[in-house]
């Protein structure tokens, strides 16, 4: 089966110098894969060059682009023809499996929340990556799309979560873990605490409360807490990684002797970048979508584009979609009755 993904080679800071190049790489890795590569034809076909002719690439005409800091909701109103909302309905008309853009994250959920609707069940969509940690890695959602959430979109958070963790990674029953101030059951707001009691009787394998040192030593396979909270741990956590980087380069380069250590140590340095290295963790997918729709990081290079549009192949290729549509039709009425008693 061939897998189909739209791109929006308009989006992000670097727009097609980025995007054209990482799709034609990706497409060298992945010989079943076709892409549909969305933009003005004008600037992106000078950029294939022999790859033109690839019948696995496709060019889908777009005349508009969606700012990186343009309203969401004037992008979704005025923007029809913007390469975005192009790409996602690339994915709407069946003509692609999933759709990738590094542009403006409230513009790509306001549009993808419109043009693929969500999964009967759920509420909201949630913007979920993985996080390393130090025996793999963790997936934590949500990461910015839900500022105020209550105990029942928790719930769907841990859901579609660990559906999307026992899909992509072939773990049956994937750890659940909700984010809080800690490990005690009486520890947290209402809102978690209630989301706690939710997640306890799901049939999830629910672990209980994680503490903020615990996503990063790998606690739990998924990571459940609300847009607000998500995205401040992890930009604080982007900030952290960034300081100690630099801090450390300062150091090597502080003398003669520093810098000999350096040249001794640039195995390890270099291993310990590569694990670290946060665009190998590039591409947030949207989850609660009748449609698979990733996110990518604006700044993001050729190597962390292109691991982007390997996880929109992988959640493809794994069925995420069904798989939580599958889950959720089974908890429906537990859930509900569960709440009502809180």
């Amino acid at each position: 089966m061939t897998t189909r993904i739209a791109i929006d080679c308009m989006g992000g800071d670097h727009g097609p110098s980025v995007t054209v190049p990482a799709a034609i790489q990706f497409l060298a890795e992945h010989p079943s894969a076709n892409l549909l590569l969305v933009g003005q034809e004008d600037v992106l076909r000078p950029l294939l060059a022999t790859h033109a002719s690839d019948s696995r690439i496709r060019l889908v005409h777009a005349s508009e682009v969606v700012g990186m800091d343009e309203s969401p909701a004037l992008a979704l109103r005025n923007k029809k023809d913007s390469s975005m909302r192009v790409a996602i309905n690339q994915v709407k008309l069946g003509d692609a499996d999933a759709c990738v853009s590094a542009g403006n994250t409230g513009a790509l959920m306001a549009i993808s929340r419109f043009v693929l609707k969500m999964l009967p069940g759920i509420d909201r969509p949630a913007i979920c990556a993985p996080l390393p940690t130090v025996n793999g890695h963790t997936h934590m959602l949500d990461l910015g799309a839900n500022v105020d959430c209550g105990p029942e979109h928790l719930l769907q958070f841990g859901i579609m979560g660990a559906m999307l963790v026992s899909a992509m990674e072939h773990k049956d029953q994937p750890t659940v873990g909700i984010l809080n101030i800690g490990e005690e059951d009486i520890k947290g707001n209402e809102v978690v605490k209630a989301a706690a009691g939710l997640l306890r009787t799901s049939g999830l394998n629910f672990i209980g409360n994680v503490e903020g040192d615990g996503i990063y030593k790998g606690d739990a396979d998924v990571i459940v807490c609300d847009g607000f909270v998500g995205n401040v741990a992890l930009k604080t956590s982007e900030g952290l990684a960034q300081m100690l980087a630099s801090s450390l380069r300062s150091e090597f380069k502080r003398n003669w002797l520093t810098k000999i250590a350096a040249l001794i140590a640039i195995s390890v340095l270099n291993n310990f970048k590569r694990r670290f290295d946060h665009r190998r963790y590039n591409g947030a997918i949207l989850l609660g979508l009748k449609g698979i729709s990733v996110k990518s990081h604006g700044s993001a290079d050729v190597l962390a584009f292109g691991n982007a549009i390997s996880r929109a192949y992988d959640a493809v290729e794994s069925r995420v979609v069904e798989r939580i549509t599958s889950r959720l039709a089974q908890m429906t009425p537990a859930p509900i009755a569960v709440l009502e008693s809180i």
